[in-house]
Parts: C-alpha cells; structure tokens; sequence
C-alpha cells in the first residue's frame, strides 16, 4: 500500500547568498515584495493608514496584491497573521491558505522556507492551492534568489504575453 500523501500543505526551501536581514526585508515590505514578487504590494495598518513602502509590515495589517501579467482585477486581500521583524512572517493567501516564511541558517548558508498550509482536502483545492501554488511558489522563490544575488528580474512583465511561467 502507498504512503499517505499530506495535500494540507506543501513546504519549499531556497537557498540565498545574502543577509538574512536582506531576504527578510524583501518579503515584509512593499518595496522588497515589489522587487521580485508582485506588481503592487500595499499594507494598510489597523487603524486604515498605509503603510510607506519600506516599512515592515504588521501582525494585523491587511495587504492588497497585484501581480505582473495580471489585470487590476486579478487582487489578493488578506490579512497579515504574525510578522517578527527578522526571520519569520505569516500571512493568510488564497483559498484560507495560511504561508508562512522563515529565514534560516542550515550547512553555513541561508534559506528562505515557505510553508503553505490549510489546504482543504477536496480535489479542487489540491489542484489549485497544492498543485498550483507550489508552481507558483518555486518560480517566485527562485526569482527572489536572483534578485537578491544578481539583481534580475525574471518576471514577465508583459500583459500581452500570457500563459509563461515566469508570470
């Protein structure tokens, strides 16, 4: 009989020759997360003030997301759940996935680590939010590498051009 496979949540590590002050940074403010993520990263903070650009986010705020490739009306609006200043953050994400980052030291070098958990446990969920995201994922985090170690951009920033990987 095969093992039991946990579609609940999927874990996806990369490796980064930088500070990990620097991956931190780049995950928990507008500017870093619009350096190698997304188009528009905006965080409005519990009492209805936005965030400026380089500031770390909250646990609390609540963020407003657009990607490259995307129309306007392609948004993620969730919640920040906890964020610590210097190695880890969580944030709800799409379909009530829960993604939380850790910055790490393992064998001398320093990760990044995504976990996305609360995947539901229906066929449609694990296609979109295991399957999916975890595509999704990977081509971010090592975009992320490549902006933190060379400074390229992979992302296609072209809205005529759908359907690539690197949107």
């Amino acid at each position: 009989m095969a093992p039991h496979h946990d579609w609940s949540q999927f874990l996806l590590r990369v490796n980064i020759n930088t500070e990990p002050q620097k991956i931190y940074d780049a995950w928990a403010t507008q500017a870093g997360l619009e350096s190698w993520f997304l188009r528009q990263a905006e965080f409005t903070r519990a009492d209805g003030v936005l965030r400026p650009k380089t500031e770390h986010f909250q646990k609390g705020d609540t963020y407003e997301w657009r990607w490259h490739g995307y129309p306007d009306d392609v948004v993620e609006r969730r919640e920040v759940l906890d964020a610590n200043g210097h190695d880890m953050l969580r944030f709800g994400f799409s379909g009530d996935c829960i993604v939380t980052v850790r910055v790490i030291r393992e064998a001398n070098e320093t990760l990044a680590e995504l976990t996305q958990g609360n995947i539901q446990p229906d066929e449609q969920s694990r296609i979109a939010y295991y399957y999916g995201c975890s595509l999704g994922w990977t081509f971010y985090l090592a975009n992320l590498k490549s902006v933190l170690e060379g400074g390229f951009d992979l992302r296609n920033k072209n809205m005529d051009l759908p359907n690539v990987v690197n949107a």
